[in-house]
């Protein structure tokens, strides 16, 4: 299995042995590989059993490292990157020819973030190459928010998970970019869509559902359990499987239920942030405990809550 330690060195040795490495973010944990490397690359794929249609985000320390591997950047996404990096914010931008195809799944521009994590940031600056890093799980299933999320999936298949504790953000980054001068936000996330036309005003969201995305994450079914997942009203889903052992995630909501039901609220207090940081790992919970079906409230459509709710309907789309 993978050893598991704080040592950034090192992760950094390994990194540059072309071995892959879990990082952590604020959003989850990262499966690391040297981005300018192909074969190294392709050892991401292998591990995760990634289709190689799905394109990887790519994690760096510095706007000016970005720009050594991309062409362009738009002067509202630049607005952006000061704004929001590090943060979970993810940009679309023209790649040069220093990225290879396989990071971009042979498009044209290649998702570029600089996370919010100190260990990583850290880590990004000894290095004179950009990570390509997806998340540290096998394809499909639910994103990894700590290290031994990382080692229970994937240990017997990477070299070194640095641990930097539970991520604060727990789902994947904001993915925006730019097409005929129109700003778009390609997949929802960490940055909540408000916060961004706070910054730059109305921004177009077009989130695609097919199974060729022009972003990472955007795949119909994703960050699914093992168990049947169904979302939407509560009191409307309950009556259908109440001869099936529950899990049941709520949020902030007050419901009479059987003792027998497994019940994980995501925020009491309705607090949007601890929701979305709660939200993989009770998936994760009820995954692994004795019942047959997951249930889970769809939330207001403002905020994160627009993020989580994507999240819950990737994970209940059937495969």
């Amino acid at each position: 299995m993978a050893e598991i330690g704080k040592q950034i060195d090192t992760a950094a040795l390994h990194l540059k042995q072309n071995n892959l490495v879990a990082i952590p973010t604020e959003t989850v944990y990262g499966l690391a590989a040297n981005a300018l490397n192909p074969i190294a690359v392709a050892k991401i794929f292998e591990a995760k059993n990634r289709p190689t249609f799905d394109p990887l985000i790519v994690h760096t320390h510095s706007l000016q490292q970005v720009k050594t591997f991309t062409t362009s950047i738009h002067p509202l996404l630049h607005q952006l990157a000061l704004k929001f990096w590090p943060g979970p914010l993810t940009l679309l931008l023209p790649k040069n020819e220093l990225i290879p195809a396989l990071v971009t799944s042979g498009l044209d521009r290649v998702g570029v973030r600089i996370p919010k994590h100190p260990l990583t940031l850290e880590l990004l600056s000894k290095l004179d190459f950009p990570l390509a890093a997806p998340s540290a799980n096998p394809f499909g299933y639910i994103s990894p928010t700590s290290a031994l999320h990382v080692e229970k999936q994937l240990g017997n298949k990477i070299s070194y998970i640095l641990d930097g504790g539970s991520c604060d953000v727990g789902i994947e980054s904001t993915i925006v970019g730019e097409e005929n001068g129109q700003i778009i936000i390609y997949r929802l996330g960490g940055l909540a869509i408000e916060d961004i036309e706070k910054e730059i005003g109305t921004v177009q969201v077009q989130i695609n559902l097919s199974s060729n995305p022009k972003a990472p994450g955007q795949l119909k079914s994703h960050y699914a359990p093992k168990k049947p997942v169904y979302t939407g009203n509560i009191h409307t889903l309950l009556p259908q499987f109440l001869n099936k052992k529950l899990g049941i995630i709520l949020f902030g909501e007050s419901i009479n239920l059987p003792e027998t039901v497994i019940v994980k609220d995501l925020s009491p207090s309705q607090n949007y942030q601890e929701a979305a940081s709660n939200l993989f790992k009770y998936l994760r919970e009820l995954d692994e405990a004795a019942i047959d079906v997951i249930i889970a409230t769809q939330l207001p459509e403002i905020s994160l809550g627009i993020a989580i709710n994507d999240r819950l309907r990737r994970a209940s789309a059937p495969i």
